[in-house]
């Protein structure tokens, strides 16, 4: 079930009918969801699914879902299953041949895309590179060649390098658009191109993560 990424505002009606009727809530960060829920006044039971507990976990919720209960899987912000944990239960349960209802949403990527002013036709999402660089430049040459719009996730930290070997092995004339804090107050997209990438990041605030966006091959 997608949930806001930022304006509380953005949740569907499904979303929130369906919140409210669920046995348990399935989330990535309790405190995150809880908030989500006082701001609706939706009171139900939640647990924790991470990356850490996603194993140890999966058994359980699936015995409770074979059981007849129903759950309701979200993330911090956005899609589930997106770059996320969630996709590892969403995995086991289609194993078992358990029914699975999509409740779709805001989500950061296709936010980002349709205001980049890159192409929509087509598009790659490649989520979080690799965080040592030798891995990361394989990865980056892996869609060197690909003609569509190329969608990123990373965090404010690690940006400045991962700017450094997108340039490295894409080459200068690639169109880049960086957009944070989408929907929320201080919402900002910055569009420039990958020679003068490093520069444009000076300007603006390296807080949170970003949706990086890398126009295709056209060449």
């Amino acid at each position: 079930m997608s949930t806001p990424i930022g304006n509380m505002a953005d949740i569907t009606l499904r979303a929130l009918e369906t919140l409210k009727v669920v046995d348990l809530i399935v989330c990535e960060d309790t405190r995150r969801t809880r908030g989500l829920l006082a701001h609706y006044d939706i009171h139900k039971p939640l647990i924790s699914y991470n990356d850490v507990n996603k194993e140890a976990r999966t058994p359980s919720l699936l015995a409770k879902l074979s059981n007849g209960e129903s759950l309701a899987l979200v993330c911090d912000a956005g899609t589930p299953a997106i770059s996320d944990p969630g996709f590892y239960l969403v995995r086991e349960a289609v194993k078992q041949g358990i029914n699975l209802v999509p409740i779709p949403g805001p989500s950061a990527i296709l936010a980002a895309l349709v205001v980049s002013g890159l192409p929509t036709d087509r598009f790659l999402f490649v989520g979080f590179l690799s965080k040592k660089s030798g891995r990361r430049k394989t990865q980056i040459r892996s869609f060197a060649e690909e003609r569509g719009t190329i969608i990123l996730y990373e965090t404010a930290l690690r940006l400045p390098k991962i700017a450094r070997d997108l340039l490295e092995v894409l080459g200068p004339d690639r169109r880049v658009v960086l957009a944070r804090e989408l929907t929320k107050r201080f919402e900002q997209v910055a569009r420039t191109d990958l020679e003068n990438l490093p520069e444009t990041l000076k300007e603006i605030p390296l807080k949170g993560e970003f949706v990086v966006l890398v126009s295709g091959n056209t060449k």
